[in-house]
């Protein structure tokens, strides 16, 4: 009989960890925290870290697996297999079924070979993680839950990512059994479980199948994060000045509509536009912003600054191409409320983002890809100073009510001990 009672033994897969910078991994090592902070016993299995870069971290080299005891558990990291062309699909897939074949042989030897667990949280994307996590949990009797953080293969069919049909007959066959084989499913928000719930009925499963999906958002660590001066060390560092900065952070991918931020700074040529991140879009981007001098490209900042970059910033756009606010939920919007900053949003309607912004007052949300409603949403905020510091005030105060880290923790803990029984 499965225990129902006392501390679980919890099997976490998922493809960034501490000290990796990627968002994914940043939630899973709070969740994990969270749950260790309540008694339970975790054995993570992720990638060396390679976020940053697309490759393996130098100090974290010379080995396909590294393993570590740790006081409430342990961590394997296993080689990822990266690359840093996100337009070959071939070879993507390739690392990506190296990785999880890795991962799979480590979570079977991870806290004792073979040893019963209660559950096994397996993280998306990559998708090819949740049949893994399923052949886990049932090796070691316990429970399957899947974490959708994004979902796939939707957002990569919208982007043209993936175009091929058979590739995407495949993708959707997995993600459908990934559905079919979960104990429980989570996402971000509604409309995400709606899209999931959607798919599961059209694959022909019962409404009790359905009922296995759960929302649970993700957070924000509002200890770590918070507001201060917006003239910062890292604008000097830049050479940015005190003028009005227009700020995106984070992946610079072909997900998000950053050709928005190009145009708006020819419309705003008073206003610095900062992209802050690396990506497979980048190199494109700048190209279509040579000889603008009012918009700046930066690394990725180390991630005990990430604060002080977003005290950088005076309004901070979350920018994501039309239909894909429906598949993803940008995490960034958490952090960025936490800051104490507006957020200005060029994303679907009826979607998770705007429904935050509308709900907290931290922020403003415009159609995607919509160049004349993003360049006006900017000039009001910009013209309206008192106003986008009441929406950052706002924000944080929102942050701190709905998204803490303990109240996601305790959600993951309702959520493993209901599929114990």
């Amino acid at each position: 009989m499965t225990r129902t009672s006392g501390p679980a033994r919890i099997v976490v897969l998922c493809p960034h960890f501490e000290p990796d910078t990627a968002p994914t991994g940043v939630v899973m090592s709070r969740i994990v925290a969270e749950l260790t902070s309540l008694g339970h016993e975790v054995h993570v299995v992720t990638a060396l870290p390679w976020y940053r870069n697309h490759s393996i971290e130098p100090s974290w080299g010379g080995s396909w697996v590294r393993r570590e005891t740790t006081a409430w558990g342990s961590i394997s990291r296993v080689h990822p297999f990266p690359g840093d062309d996100k337009t070959n699909l071939a070879r993507r897939a390739v690392g990506f079924l190296g990785y999880t074949f890795l991962a799979g042989l480590e979570a079977l030897r991870i806290g004792r070979p073979l040893s019963r667990v209660d559950a096994v949280i397996a993280m998306s994307p990559p998708i090819t993680l949740g049949l893994t996590g399923w052949l886990v949990s049932r090796a070691r009797r316990g429970s399957m839950i899947f974490n959708i953080q994004d979902v796939f293969p939707d957002a990569a069919i919208e982007t043209g990512a993936i175009t091929n049909r058979w590739i995407i007959s495949v993708a959707k066959a997995v993600e459908s059994a990934s559905y079919s084989v979960s104990d429980a499913v989570t996402v971000l928000s509604d409309d995400l479980a709606g899209n999931v719930r959607a798919k599961m009925k059209a694959g022909g499963m019962t409404s009790a199948s359905r009922d296995r999906v759960h929302v649970i958002p993700n957070f924000v660590d509002t200890d770590a994060i918070t507001p201060s001066g917006r003239l910062t060390p890292y604008r000097s560092e830049l050479g940015l000045g005190d003028g009005l900065v227009v700020l995106y952070a984070g992946n610079v991918g072909f997900s998000q509509s950053l050709d928005l931020l190009i145009d708006a700074a020819e419309a705003l040529p008073e206003v610095t536009f900062l992209i802050n991140g690396n990506g497979a879009a980048r190199p494109e981007l700048e190209r279509r912003a040579a000889g603008r001098t009012n918009v700046r490209f930066a690394d990725y900042i180390e991630p005990h600054r990430l604060s002080e970059l977003l005290a950088t910033g005076d309004i901070h756009v979350v920018p994501l191409k039309a239909g894909l606010a429906r598949v993803s939920v940008p995490s960034k919007t958490y952090s960025i409320m936490a800051a104490g900053r507006p957020v200005l949003a060029s994303i679907d309607e009826g979607t998770a983002v705007p429904a935050i912004l509308t709900e907290s007052g931290g922020g403003m949300a415009v159609p995607p890809d919509d160049l004349a409603a993003f360049v006006a949403a900017l000039r009001e905020l910009l013209a309206g100073p008192e106003r986008a510091t009441a929406m950052g005030v706002a924000g944080r105060a929102w942050v701190e009510r709905e998204a803490s880290p303990v109240a996601v923790g305790a959600a993951y803990h309702q959520l493993i001990e209901s599929v114990r029984a």
